[in-house]
């Protein structure tokens, strides 16, 4: 009896760790696609990644001045990812995930460097809030940091 117990508390252990290692699978999946789309500059796929209510935010970190806090409604994002011209080569590099997953939330952190036609234009860390509604991640809030001090060449 007791070995049967120790397989069934065994199975459910496992069960219980995949269902969470899927949930951050899917969740990185949701950031991924997001890069994916936002450099083919896909507007519509990114307005259908996000919750109608998403926020975003950026915090400017510049020498020898405050930090400063920009809020950007998510339609002009899209407008300006939309404006940037064709012969404008842009490349946001993730260079790591650190994913929490708490049941239908999840926190995304990617530090990253930003590249405009191959030259380093500033680095940061994103920080992404994701809501699982009906089975899909959708993200809910945006925030990231933007400085020039400490990129190196990455």
């Amino acid at each position: 009896m007791k070995i049967y117990l120790s397989v069934l508390l065994f199975f459910i252990g496992i069960v219980s760790y995949s269902q969470q290692t899927i949930d951050e699978v899917s969740v990185k999946t949701s950031i991924e696609d997001f890069f994916i789309a936002f450099h083919k500059q896909d507007t519509t796929a990114l307005r259908f990644m996000v919750h109608p209510t998403i926020q975003m935010q950026s915090i400017s970190i510049k020498e020898d001045t405050e930090p400063k806090l920009i809020t950007e409604e998510y339609g002009n994002f899209l407008k300006a990812i939309y404006a940037i011209p064709k012969t404008t080569k842009f490349e946001e590099k993730i260079h790591s995930y650190k994913i929490q997953v708490d049941g239908p939330m999840a926190n995304v952190s990617t530090p990253y460097s930003f590249f405009v036609n191959g030259e380093l234009s500033h680095c940061g860390v994103n920080t992404f809030q994701l809501f699982k509604e009906k089975g899909s991640w959708k993200i809910v809030y945006i925030i990231d940091t933007r400085t020039k001090k400490g990129c190196g060449s990455e």
